[in-house]
């Protein structure tokens, strides 16, 4: 059983500080299954690999007591396959790595890192379908090759095993609590009791993804075996999790970013634009991402040359103030099949996203970490891929000159940045360059001669 990390960050032994495992050494550890092997086969200033591998004793297992019940006990696959065994391993070898903590680089464990993946022989109960499924909502890129079961009896079919490679710019403890939640639920088995203490695990690991999964409802019940008495706190305790920004703060936070920017009313000069913008580009199927409470989407209803209008939003509260905004309920049919509304995270890849001609991010960025701001570029300019983009957000600048606004304050409680003109001319070039788009700039709102315009816009097209 091996798991392989690699990485091209310069450089690339960091590594080892960040899974305190030093390169030069072979580090071995004993389980109550059998041995656990850390070692690097390659470790440069360009490129640098970890291998984990797992000499499982299944012998020693019957004599402890653990049982398969649907495999022979002495002869199986659980000392060749990525298992529950894995997950296990990874949080007693790798346990440092996987809290986020780094004593020598603890802003390197911060740090979103180029990182290469690979498990030798992973059984997916359900396919390759649904090992992407689980894995490309969270930003990655899946290669999977399937095996025979004998490739001297092709009648025979397909197994179930398949080597997977994933790819991603993200933390390391990210990718490593990934590995560790869906490894046992494709193999969907565990070696071990599925107890109360399951579910805090499983909260645990998934914080600040498993929420948002488009697949979490399978994640959970495969996760803890289908036990309902566990399922069910699990899922109410995601739910209540998720409904605490949307239903609670949304409005309150939203209302106070408004209430700075009101006297230039700003947010009625940010829709006029867009609207303006995506109206010159030619588009008749036109997206907005991160609607919020459909002030955009009503003036977009308003233009005939729009023939298809979606918004999406993570908040189920917004969505529902979007379609209490645009009246879907007393709409013309004709007009009510213009509108499509549906939820759905930004930093998830979602099939539904694709098609359209035009999409606008309209003050979104901002609230979105590092991290998921990566996610968002590749799911909006890689997957989705419209013809024009257009996204509006802050400009740090011009915050001195609001009336109220403390010196070094956002606008928002949650932005996670607010970028100077410089800092955003950086970001939309990079972006634009990385997938094939050119990228121009739009001041929104009245000039200042030294601090530029409240809101900048990037109009990027290909």
């Amino acid at each position: 059983m091996l798991l392989t990390i690699t990485t091209t960050h310069r450089p690339a032994t960091d590594l080892g500080y960040l899974l305190h495992k030093h390169p030069d050494r072979l580090h071995s550890f004993t389980l109550a299954f059998g041995q656990a092997h850390v070692f690097y086969p390659e470790a440069s200033d360009e490129r640098c690999t970890a291998a984990l591998m797992l000499d499982v004793d299944p012998v020693g297992l019957i004599r402890r007591g653990v049982r398969f019940p649907r495999l022979d006990q002495y002869v199986n696959d659980r000392p060749y396959v990525a298992s529950s065994f894995l997950s296990v391993a990874i949080t007693r070898v790798y346990n440092t790595a996987l809290a986020g903590r780094s004593k020598e680089r603890p802003e390197l464990a911060e740090q979103a890192l180029p990182l290469h993946a690979r498990i030798a022989a992973l059984p997916c109960a359900g396919g390759e379908g649904l090992l992407r499924r689980l894995f490309e909502p969270l930003g990655y890129v899946v290669h999977a090759v399937d095996h025979p079961l004998d490739e001297r009896f092709p009648e025979w079919g397909e197994s179930r095993y398949f080597t997977v490679e994933l790819e991603g710019t993200l933390r390391l403890r990210e990718l490593l609590t990934h590995v560790y939640v869906l490894v046992p639920v494709l193999d969907a088995e565990k070696h071990y009791w599925v107890g109360d203490d399951e579910v805090a695990k499983l909260l645990r690991r998934g914080e600040g993804w498993l929420a948002g999964h488009p697949e979490r409802e399978l994640i959970v019940n495969r996760y803890l075996r289908y036990r309902r008495s566990l399922t069910t706190e699990a899922l109410a305790k995601l739910l209540e999790d998720e409904e605490i920004d949307p239903d609670r703060e949304l409005e309150a936070r939203a209302a106070e970013e408004e209430a700075v920017e009101e006297p230039l009313r700003l947010n009625e000069k940010r829709v006029g634009t867009v609207v303006s913008v995506l109206k010159a580009s030619g588009a008749r199927r036109v997206l907005d991402l991160g609607c919020g409470n459909g002030k955009l989407l009503q003036a977009l209803l308003k233009e005939r040359q729009f023939d298809e209008i979606a918004g999406v939003d993570i908040s189920h509260r917004a969505l529902e103030l979007a379609a209490s905004r645009l009246k879907l309920d007393r709409l013309a049919t004709r007009e009510r099949e213009r509108v499509r509304l549906f939820q759905t995270a930004l930093t998830y890849r979602d099939k539904r996203l694709a098609g359209f001609d035009a999409a606008a991010a309209v003050e979104v960025v901002e609230h979105l970490d590092r991290p998921r701001l990566q996610s968002f570029e590749r799911v909006v300019f890689e997957h989705a891929r419209p013809s024009a983009v257009v996204v509006t957000t802050p400009n740090r600048e011009y915050n001195v000159r609001f009336d109220g606004l403390p010196a070094g304050s956002f606008r928002h409680r949650d932005h996670r940045f607010e970028w100077t003109r410089a800092e955003f001319d950086d970001w939309a070039g990079e972006v634009a360059g990385r997938f094939g788009y050119g990228v121009r700039f739009l001041p929104v709102g009245p000039e200042d001669p030294e601090v530029g315009a409240p809101t900048q816009m990037a109009v990027f097209e290909r």
